[in-house]
């Protein structure tokens, strides 16, 4: 499982929207800079964030993108949802007759296990504490480090370290 470049992205202008004072609001070419992302992919995540409710758009002078609701209630796994769409590990975790195996099949309760400690940390991972470790720099990982290589595979999902 991977994120899309486009959920990253979207991760990133809503931990700086949060980190702004409440009501503030941006302008589209100030979120690109201060998010590192091009202008054209960025007006297609602000378009999704707004569809999907998380910030609003405002035209005209002073308009620009400000959160809808507070930072404190928007988490990492509402973001992947708005994005992506639900969070699901495997097709057997789907409601319903998803899976005909799912009675008998050894691994679908590490499935429900794994699914469960996903929901359980994104969910946990609100916009205003990601903001927060921003502004005091305490975050775990910054923006230029060498990924982090767990179990010879890293963070980034690129095979064992050399």
């Amino acid at each position: 499982m991977q994120i899309t470049r486009a959920t990253d992205y979207a991760v990133r202008v809503m931990i700086h929207l949060a980190g702004l004072p409440p009501g503030s609001s941006v302008r589209q070419s100030e979120l690109s800079e201060a998010t590192d992302v091009s202008g054209h992919f960025l007006s297609k995540v602000l378009q999704q964030l707004v569809r999907s409710g998380m910030i609003r758009s405002q035209r005209g002078l002073g308009g620009g993108y400000t959160l809808a609701s507070s930072p404190r209630s928007v988490s990492l796994l509402d973001i992947v949802a708005a994005m992506e769409g639900p969070v699901r590990l495997n097709l057997c975790l789907e409601e319903g007759p998803s899976c005909d195996r799912k009675p008998c099949c050894p691994a679908h309760g590490v499935w429900v296990e794994a699914q469960a400690a996903v929901a359980k940390v994104l969910g946990e991972a609100s916009m205003a504490k990601l903001a927060e470790q921003t502004k005091t720099g305490k975050t775990a990982y910054r923006r230029h480090d060498r990924p982090i290589w767990i179990s010879g595979v890293s963070k980034q999902g690129h095979g064992k370290q050399k």
